[in-house]
């Protein structure tokens, strides 16, 4: 009995083109053919998922499935094989051109049109560096070296892997295509899978005198230095990418990139919030009571801001565009001023004094002190 396709897909019968596109992607990524080799029953699960979406994707199929169910949808050739399906119901671009449209290439080789994998040397892998950067070079930016060892093209055999004076021959494996393929018949016909010859490693060569340096490898290892331009604005947990600066391919390959993660060291006085830079400022409660303009420096210039008199602590001063500034941009976040109104905890006998006299004049009365109060609970129990 056929399996209804709105089952196979694993939607309801009045789901939406876009819920029908989301299980499609699902399913697909599941059993990609790729990603199941060695699964014959999984690689036919797959055919079927295509081919319900390919029917159910279309209006005018979908109602003639709708109506009359899959028998009304087979003459136009959607489960045919061999040559019926190339013109068929998925277009002259075969289930490839499908599987294309969503994942941005096909499994299914050039059994159906798409392109083989490019033989020679595969482009390096990429690597990791952490740099550590001042808090004042986060916010405004810097020119930064970066020494870090890695993988490079081998200065005696220059890069090939065969010692000088010979050449590498073709791999036997692979003939030369860099690539292993594999052909399987299934009900939709012929799909050829593709993958990297691991005799060679997809160079499509082999290195019958390897080099004494590299032993065939084609790489070294050595210390590279690099200057890192990292923009204003970044913060810790940043990473910057090297584009072809990172390891060597083996046997001439490509260079990988290298990712570049940021570390920034705390700062004494300023704290970061996003785009905003933000500090406390302390001042002696004298200041706080009569008032005026204070000057603050922000991390690049001095700013004054107007204390009201009476000022309590823990009042903010936000001032504009003194903050950090925005990546890629001119734009800057704020400096957020907060006040600590200090008092202080040693006075001399005249500074007492006229403290003393100051409480008077407002009629405040000073706390008891501790030994005062003790005293009193020592003669109530005698």
């Amino acid at each position: 009995m056929t399996q209804d396709y709105y089952e196979i897909l694993g939607v309801s019968k009045n789901a939406s083109q876009d819920e029908l596109k989301r299980a499609y992607r699902q399913l697909a990524r599941k059993l990609h053919p790729d990603t199941n080799q060695d699964d014959p029953q999984t690689e036919e699960e797959f055919k079927k998922v295509t081919l319900a979406y390919e029917v159910l994707s279309n209006p005018e199929s979908r109602r003639r499935y709708d109506m009359f169910g899959p028998e009304a949808i087979r003459g136009s050739g959607a489960q045919g094989t061999g040559s019926t399906m190339g013109d068929g119901f998925f277009g002259a671009g075969g289930l490839g051109d499908v599987f294309e449209a969503f994942f941005g290439s096909s499994p299914f080789g050039g059994g159906f049109g798409s392109q083989s994998r490019s033989r020679g040397p595969q482009k390096g892998p990429d690597a990791e560096a952490r740099l550590t950067i001042s808090f004042e070079e986060a916010v405004f930016g810097v020119h930064k070296e970066l020494s870090v060892k890695l993988p490079v093209g081998c200065p005696k055999c220059s890069g090939t892997g065969a010692a000088p004076g010979t050449s590498p021959v073709t791999c036997s494996s692979c003939g030369g295509s860099g690539e292993i393929r594999k052909v399987r018949q299934s009900i939709l016909g012929q799909m050829v899978t593709a993958s990297q010859c691991p005799q060679c490693v997809g160079t499509g060569e082999m290195i019958a005198s390897p080099c004494s340096e590299c032993r065939g490898d084609g790489r070294v290892t050595q210390e590279r230095t690099f200057t890192v331009e990292v923009p204003a604005g970044v913060d810790s947990g940043a990473t910057l990418r090297l584009n072809n600066r990172g390891p060597s391919g083996i046997r001439g390959g490509p260079n990988g990139d290298l990712y570049v993660h940021l570390s920034v060291t705390p700062h004494n006085e300023f704290q970061r919030d996003g785009y905003d830079l933000i500090r406390e400022v302390r001042i002696p409660m004298t200041q706080a009571a009569f008032g005026g303009q204070l000057e603050v420096a922000s991390l690049d210039s001095q700013e004054l801001i107007n204390i009201a008199p009476g000022t309590q602590s823990g009042k903010s001063y936000r001032i504009k565009d003194r903050g950090v500034p925005h990546i890629n941009s001119r734009s800057r976040g704020d400096l957020i001023v907060y006040l600590v109104v200090e008092t202080p905890t040693k006075m001399s006998r005249e500074e007492e004094e006229v403290l003393s006299q100051f409480a008077k004049l407002r009629g405040e009365e000073p706390l008891a002190q501790a030994e005062s109060i003790r005293s009193k609970i020592r003669s109530a129990f005698r």
